[in-house]
């Protein structure tokens, strides 16, 4: 299984967007992806694919299953939309820390282990989904937090949305001892898969930080807020919004679904997934894409 967390120390670089599409591009593709978004705020992955609609605290949800209190079976909390299986987020998202700290308070009181940020990784394993998923994409929030630590930790691998800025470079300079620090406490190791610079406009102070950035950037995504403020509105993927809501095809946002498929097939060749309907990158109106809808 291909499983990774879209993480930048930088807020604001299109890591949700990021997020949505690559696992747009994965399932297109005929791959069985599963999204675990984690963060609380209202600008979330939840809300780009429209199935943020029940946070009362009398809902089964996620952070129930993580602190071994479900009202359900982990299934049941699964929405479907464009092919993907996502795990909406929830209100008691915001008390995640909390909820965590007092499990295990409680536990160390009854002389038992209780693991802070190990527990999405426990709840994923439960669920089988590491048998049942091709994909596994989980999306924190931007801050440190036992969101982000359980979330690296059920995946141990990064994709990094960069801001090719002077503040996304400072983001990528702190990434080395934030996974450094994250290693340590949770005795694992963490890969970094790929960065991708995001509203790139190929200034020469871009160009500079671009040759910088320590990692694998094999694709790199122009200024195109327009699209992607149309997919926050339409509540989907660039390539829905694309496919449903132009009136016209743009070449330029053709291209920009199409490095989203080309890096899609670049991580799943990191631990050798075969996509089986892999459309022509950026196309549309493939045939397997409106199978899955």
């Amino acid at each position: 299984m291909l499983a990774y967390t879209t993480y930048s120390e930088a807020g604001g670089v299109g890591k949700t967007t990021t997020a949505a599409n690559l696992a747009a591009a994965h399932a297109r593709a005929g791959l069985d992806v599963l999204v675990v978004p984690l963060d609380p705020q209202d600008g979330d992955l939840s809300r780009l694919f429209g199935v943020d609609m029940n946070r009362t605290e009398s809902v089964d949800n996620l952070v129930r299953h993580m602190i071994q209190r479900p009202k359900g079976e982990f299934d049941d909390l699964i929405e479907t939309v464009e092919g993907i299986d996502i795990v909406p987020e929830h209100n008691m998202l915001s008390d995640l820390a909390d909820y965590l700290r007092r499990e295990k308070e409680q536990a160390e009181a009854m002389g038992e282990a209780f693991g802070m940020h190990s527990q999405l990784l426990r709840t994923l394993r439960e669920a089988g989904v590491q048998d049942r998923y091709d994909v596994l994409i989980c999306d924190p929030p931007a801050t440190e937090s036992p969101h982000l630590y359980n979330a690296i930790n059920a995946t141990r691998s990064l994709v990094l949305p960069v801001e090719p800025s002077e503040k996304g470079n400072a983001a990528v300079q702190g990434l080395e001892s934030l996974v450094a620090g994250i290693q340590e406490s949770l005795n694992i190791d963490i890969g970094v898969l790929a960065a991708l610079p995001v509203g790139y406009k190929d200034t020469n102070d871009q160009r500079a930080i671009l040759n910088a950035i320590p990692y694998s950037t094999p694709e790199i995504v122009g200024e195109r807020s327009s699209l992607f403020e149309g997919c926050w509105k339409e509540q989907c993927s660039a390539f829905e919004y694309v496919r449903t809501h132009r009136d016209r095809q743009r070449d330029y946002e053709l291209e920009t679904l199409a490095k989203f498929d080309r890096l899609a097939r670049r991580l799943e060749q990191e631990v050798d997934i075969e996509a089986p309907t892999p459309p022509a990158p950026g196309t549309v109106d493939h045939d397997a894409v409106e199978a899955r809808l």
